[in-house]
């Protein structure tokens, strides 16, 4: 048996942080192994010096089937169970949702259930022309819970977070893009490529700016932003005494391209 740690591969390149969920077989269903490990790696990855962009993925052509059902019978038998196993899954997907840095979802085949919502954590998901998005949760007989539901209602407003949840089916690239469900699609290639392609445009901008948008933006959305006053003000303040700062305004006065460096 595989261990959570080749079941979900992470790979560093050019500033981008790309973690693949590894069990194609299965179509990367996510087993509670590998949700415990999906939250270590997205609650450390914007601590990494040099890291700009989080490409979330998987293996095989498929992006996530959603929660390892196979495993239910030991693992979520019961209600009191079933609450352990989603404070568990809810955890990791906190941890994509609050990551410092721009994440990505490159979803090629399916992404459904808890894979729909890990695509939904992050902060932009693109598809290509093998997408098929949706939660099946109608179809199983269970209810998701209100953080799932609520990164579902941001995305695509009321009356599609309903079709989406009453009728449980997959839905393919042109109705996930109308939906909201995706918010790009790859002109040609892969998702992942695409994906790629957008992390690296990004991440030529300034790190802090990035963070800082990212940090107000949601505390807007969740209507926390009065709460976390302090904190943005605090982040707006390092941001102009930072050395990108003064790079940026360097770089404009000589025409030439910046050279940020997240500090």
């Amino acid at each position: 048996m595989s261990s959570p740690a080749e079941e979900i591969v992470v790979t560093v390149a050019d500033g981008i942080v790309t973690v693949t969920l590894n069990r194609p077989a299965k179509r990367n269903a996510v087993s509670l192994a590998m949700w415990r490990r999906l939250a270590e790696i997205f609650a450390g990855v914007g601590q990494q010096d040099g890291v700009r962009a989080v490409v979330l993925t998987g293996a095989g052509g498929n992006f996530c089937a959603g929660a390892d059902i196979s495993e239910f019978a030991t693992v979520r038998a019961d209600s009191k169970m079933g609450e352990a196993y989603e404070a568990v899954a809810d955890r990791a997907t906190r941890a994509v949702r609050d990551c410092e840095l721009p994440t990505i979802a490159a979803v090629s085949g399916y992404a459904m259930g808890g894979g729909c919502g890990l695509a939904l954590a992050c902060d932009f998901r693109i598809g290509d022309a093998s997408t098929r998005m949706g939660i099946p949760a109608a179809r199983l007989g269970i209810v998701y819970g209100p953080l799932d539901c609520s990164l579902l209602l941001r995305q695509v407003g009321l009356a599609n977070a309903k079709r989406v949840l009453y009728s449980g089916r997959a839905f393919d690239l042109a109705d996930c893009r109308r939906m909201g469900l995706a918010d790009m699609a790859a002109e040609q290639g892969s998702a992942l490529e695409a994906a790629h392609a957008f992390a690296a445009d990004l991440s030529k901008n300034a790190p802090l700016s990035i963070r800082g948008a990212k940090l107000v933006l949601d505390a807007l959305a969740t209507g926390t932003a009065d709460a976390r006053a302090g904190e943005i003000d605090v982040f707006i303040g390092r941001a102009m005494d930072s050395a990108d700062y003064k790079e940026g305004a360097a770089a404009f006065a000589a025409k030439r391209p910046p050279r940020f460096v997240g500090r």
